[in-house]
């Protein structure tokens, strides 16, 4: 019989033998070649997909070519007013009937063109084939040809166009730009002009007595009219410009060491402004143009104005000006109107906020100067809402949207019916709350319409008439569904394709799981995905690693689906589990949800994201958390160093790439916008420079050269603080890479390997 001695050393080797056995079979090379080949794999594996809806000239009937497997099409006719699609015509009868007009063999799936033109009645349709114009009798199938094609040089068909949220659309505050630097008077008596930093009138119409006028005269070098916009009131009789006051200028310089064109190395300096810094300020100047003086104008209500240059409109009637003014520090935002007589300025919205007003994702303005009127988005009531807010009264008339969700966007203001149409998110309580959908609400906040209701993420696009949209909703576990609806009440007139993702399933991908767990308050939802490797065994314990992005300027768990998610899936086959999750401090919730960055960037939502990543391992418990990694860029790298700094006890192994890990060190905008201004004490004691000190784990920092995003020198100066703390850790340098080196190959493989490395405990691809 064994003593206990021996029984001890007995069981030692036997666990030894199971994790030994449980290491060789991850982080191996052939996991390695499985990551390496998952987009080939997932390629051309879904179809059904998309329908880019081609609309006939009276809005009534559309058609679509659709992709039914790989090189494989079908044309498809959709009546909208009956709600009924069908077959464009009859393929196979189509393809034999070319086919002997053109002497070829043809594929009923895969017709020799790709647009059609429908006829008005939709009883039939052309097409362009072997440089000839044919047409389809849709019922007979008859083929007859209509002679040569059109000469290549008329206008080309209607392009497809992508659903709403697929491309980024120019604003008309974006093009309206242009307008406005014009110096020309509408009168087309005087053109506004700059000359050694004052303000000039140069008279365009020849009359007696007229001559140039030194307008302004108060501009100098350091506070000049030099680049200002001019704003023009309709009548002629006023004119509004900016007076720049110049700032700092902040230089950073870098080497760049391995230039392609030269053997030495160069020296890269560029204008980069840090939170702090003595910013350029405008204000607005007002003129009057008949008695050629300025009027002068009392700035108290805008005089510590931001960057950003206001936007400035007039009103029809020229009496007065309306722009606005985001104060430094981002906690008030004022709608100011200033007269044109006195030069007197009032608020007619003043925005003041404990934390902080979100400029940069939740600000909308339009102006409705008929009825005096202005729409105005806020999140006062602790949602992010619209109001209808009367400008001569200054009082809020109503509130336009309300409730325990969100406005994402305004996509049209219908002055006409006095509609909004706009995105949101949350508003079916039922559904994930970061899921967008599509509604529709007069000014005084009745009749709001809900017009997508599938449970999924929406992209829309409306037929020219707007009576109708295509409809296109998925989620990371649902492929997409397209549907054709009625823009009146929004109703499902027919679901026109469901994705066929069969061929992608049968490849072992497996789509992102969705998992939900309570914040820190244990009331509020944190929403997470969770990806698993194709060979996953459930039998078996997997180390946990979360991709972490926490920037408050958004959301980031990705909602609609994908082939697969390289970034989470890519990292999954060498033999995790991988994470991600938007905690709270990011954006599109609740005020409150939001308000946690405030100051506070180093929380990075980490109370949420350890309880959620407990809570998936209490019901999956092969996640093992006795190993868990974190991994992320930019501001994720800032927040993956931190989890080591300050949550090292749950994080054991982080990768950080070209982060800004200490807030003073990273461009103005995003960090006084979060963080604050002036600057205070919270910016040091947030910054992993300062916490270096505090490391567990193995870190690997990586950074790339020439990084114009963000300074590269904030990794420098992590890595120097821990060299002081005589902290171990690994450093990557990328020569020549910029903003997120680590997604080069090379930075790739070599995270990879050092989460191999050090939580599966194996070497990598050896």
């Amino acid at each position: 019989m064994l003593n206990a001695a021996c029984w001890r050393v007995c069981l030692l080797f036997a666990a030894f033998v199971a994790v030994s056995s449980l290491a060789v079979a991850q982080g191996t090379r052939a996991d390695y070649e499985r990551a390496d080949r998952l987009r080939d794999l997932a390629r051309d594996k879904v179809f059904r997909r998309w329908v880019t809806a081609n609309w006939s000239e009276d809005g009534d009937r559309f058609w679509y070519r659709l992709q039914t497997d790989v090189n494989a099409f079908e044309f498809v006719v959709v009546d909208a007013a009956q709600g009924r699609k069908e077959p464009a015509f009859d393929h196979a009868a189509v393809a034999k009937a070319l086919g002997e007009a053109t002497n070829q063999t043809l594929q009923p799936n895969n017709l020799p063109f790709e647009k059609l033109t429908l006829s008005d009645d939709g009883s039939s349709v052309e097409f362009v084939s072997s440089k000839k114009l044919w047409r389809v009798d849709r019922r007979t199938s008859e083929l007859t040809t209509l002679g040569d094609a059109p000469p290549a040089g008329e206008p080309p068909a209607v392009q497809p166009a992508e659903p709403r949220g697929r491309r980024r659309r120019s604003t008309e505050r974006e093009a309206a730009a242009w307008d406005r630097r014009a110096a020309g008077s509408p009168d087309g008596k005087w053109v506004a002009f700059v000359r050694e930093h004052k303000l000039w009138l140069r008279p365009l119409i020849d009359e007696a007595g007229r001559r140039e006028v030194l307008l302004g005269d108060d501009g100098k070098e350091s506070d000049t009219y030099e680049g200002s916009p001019f704003f023009w009131s309709p009548d002629s009789r006023h004119l509004v410009a900016l007076r720049w006051k110049r700032g700092q200028r902040h230089t950073v310089h870098f080497v760049e060491s391995s230039p392609k064109d030269q053997t030495q190395p160069k020296l890269h300096s560029f204008d980069y402004l840090k939170p702090g810094d003595e910013i350029p300020q405008a204000k607005l100047h007002l003129f009057d143009v008949e008695a050629l003086k300025q009027v002068p104008v009392d700035d108290s209500l805008f005089s510590n104005p931001w960057l950003d240059e206001p936007r400035v409109e007039w009103l029809p009637d020229s009496t007065r000006c309306v722009f606005t003014y985001n104060q430094r520090g981002h906690q008030v935002m004022r709608v100011l109107s200033l007269d044109a007589a006195t030069g007197m300025v009032e608020a007619v919205v003043n925005e003041e906020t404990k934390t902080f007003f979100d400029y940069a994702g939740k600000q909308f303005l339009r102006l409705l100067p008929e009825t005096d009127e202005l729409i105005w988005m806020s999140e006062r009531d602790g949602w992010n809402h619209l109001y209808l807010v009367d400008t001569k009264s200054r009082a809020v008339k109503n509130q336009i949207t309300r409730g325990n969700w969100v406005v994402r966007g305004v996509d049209r203001v219908d002055t006409e019916a006095r509609q909004i149409w706009f995105r949101a998110g949350g508003i079916h309580p039922q559904q994930d709350p970061y899921h967008i959908h599509f509604c529709r609400v007069n000014f005084d906040g009745t009749n709001l319409t809900q017009l997508t209701n599938g449970d999924g993420t929406y992209a829309v696009e409306y037929s020219p008439d707007r009576r109708y949209f295509v409809g296109i909703y998925s989620r990371v576990d649902l492929p997409n569904v397209c549907e054709l609806r009625s823009t009146s009440d929004g109703a499902l007139l027919c679901e026109l394709e469901r994705a066929d993702a069969s061929k992608l399933n049968a490849t072992g991908l497996k789509p992102l799981e969705r998992f939900v767990s309570k914040a820190r308050d244990g009331q509020t939802d944190i929403h997470g995905v969770i990806a698993r490797p194709t060979n996953f065994d459930p039998e078996k314990r997997y180390p946990v690693i979360e991709y972490i992005y926490a920037g408050p300027h958004s959301a980031f768990v990705p909602k609609a689906f994908a082939d697969y998610h390289h970034y989470l899936q890519g990292m999954a086959e060498l033999g995790f589990i991988v994470v991600q999750i938007d905690g709270m401090g990011t954006s599109h919730r609740s005020k409150a949800f939001h308000d946690v960055c405030w100051k506070n960037l180093g929380d990075s939502g980490f109370p949420d994201r350890i309880a959620w990543i407990k809570a998936a391992a209490d019901k999956y418990p092969q996640m093992d958390l006795s190993r868990v990694g974190i991994y992320g860029g930019s501001a994720g790298g800032q927040s993956s160093t931190r989890a080591l700094l300050a949550h090292g006890d749950f994080y054991k192994v982080a990768v950080s790439d070209c982060g800004c890990h200490d807030n003073r060190m990273d461009k103005i905008w995003w960090n006084e916008l979060w963080m604050s201004w002036p600057i205070g004490p919270h910016y040091a004691e947030q910054s992993n420079v300062t916490q270096a000190n505090k490391l567990q784990g193995k870190l690997m920092l990586v950074v790339g050269e020439v990084d114009r995003n963000v300074d590269p020198a904030s990794t420098m100066q992590v890595a120097n603080a821990l060299i002081k703390a005589d902290k171990d850790f690994d450093l990557l340098i990328i020569p020549g890479a910029g903003h997120g080196s680590a997604e080069t190959p090379y930075g790739q493989r070599r995270r990879k390997d050092f989460f191999v490395r050090h939580l599966l405990g194996v070497e990598p691809r050896r």
